[in-house]
């Protein structure tokens, strides 16, 4: 006897009526079976519903071989043309001369600082590139490594002086307030380090999902996600890589995971993010430059 297999159904079958018969055919109806057998019946025979066919593919335990199994096939949407709007990009991209190529939080911390110190900067610029230009991220992070940056040196440092430090970033005045108890955190909790987990990075004051995929990328090597800010949010949505027209940079984000190949997760950010600064603006964009213009359905409405 065959060793013992586990059955994959692909679709379920509409009608409960189906079964496995010897001979090929389906029994019939409950409400029909006194017909039948030639036996009237006074109650109302029921038609029988249509049946769709089962589809079934096995696949072997224990390491054996299953030659005669039907691969199981799984349906997943993918956007028109993404494969060449991709490559399009990629060709818009190759000089990497964008400012996120020389000025992002990825190329703001000490290479030569021990890696505990690294980790801490690397966040640090994150937690300051929102709602900022990198330019300005940049400038920032300068400063406060001429100050020696490491979490002790912040917490000695007073909120007043941090501040000037930091200025003009957006929202500098919360960036304060979240960097020193983030930093205080990270001295209590994990000897100055960052936290290695998503989970415990987004727990932290001030650090979003974004910055929590960047630092995992980043800081440990880890891809944990794709990283979604506006530029990503505002170009997935014009080239319609969603389903459907998306609100946010996390329902975006999740919009994205549920096609784009794994492969592809850690480099997509720094691709559009780029491509957002020079070509698809926010405002005006440069359609008439970008490659993709006739593949891409917002270059046709806008």
């Amino acid at each position: 006897m065959a060793a013992a297999a586990r059955m994959l159904t692909r679709s379920q079958s509409r009608s409960t009526c189906v079964g496995s018969w010897g001979n090929g055919e389906e029994p019939a109806p409950p409400g029909n079976r006194e017909v039948a057998a030639g036996i009237k019946s006074h109650r109302p025979v029921k038609r029988q519903q249509k049946t769709q066919r089962l589809h079934v593919s096995y696949e072997a335990l224990n390491g054996e071989k299953n030659e005669g199994a039907e691969p199981l096939a799984v349906t997943v949407w993918e956007p028109q043309d993404w494969q060449q709007q991709l490559a399009n990009i990629r060709t818009m991209r190759s000089r990497k001369d964008a400012p996120v190529d020389q000025l992002g939080a990825e190329h703001c911390y000490d290479p030569s600082a021990p890696p505990k110190v690294r980790r801490y900067q690397i966040l640090l610029a994150l937690m300051l590139s929102s709602q900022t230009k990198d330019q300005v991220t940049a400038g920032a992070m300068q400063r406060l490594r001429a100050q020696g940056l490491t979490v002790d040196s912040i917490l000695q440092t007073d909120d007043n002086t941090l501040g000037k430090l930091i200025y003009p970033v957006g929202f500098w005045r919360s960036k304060v307030k979240f960097i020193k108890k983030t930093s205080a955190i990270l001295q209590q909790r994990y000897d100055g380090d960052i936290p290695a987990s998503l989970a415990e990075l987004v727990a932290l004051p001030g650090v979003g999902p974004k910055m929590a995929h960047l630092a995992m990328a980043v800081a440990w090597g880890t891809v944990s996600g794709i990283a979604v800010d506006t530029h990503v949010h505002r170009i997935a949505n014009r080239l319609r890589w969603t389903k459907r027209m998306t609100r946010s940079p996390e329902e975006t984000r999740a919009a994205l995971e549920e096609w784009l190949p794994r492969e592809l997760w850690r480099d997509i950010n720094g691709l559009l993010v780029g491509f957002g600064q020079q070509i698809c603006l926010p405002i005006h964009p440069r359609c008439q430059a970008c490659l993709n213009q006739a593949l891409c359905p917002a270059a046709q409405i806008l």
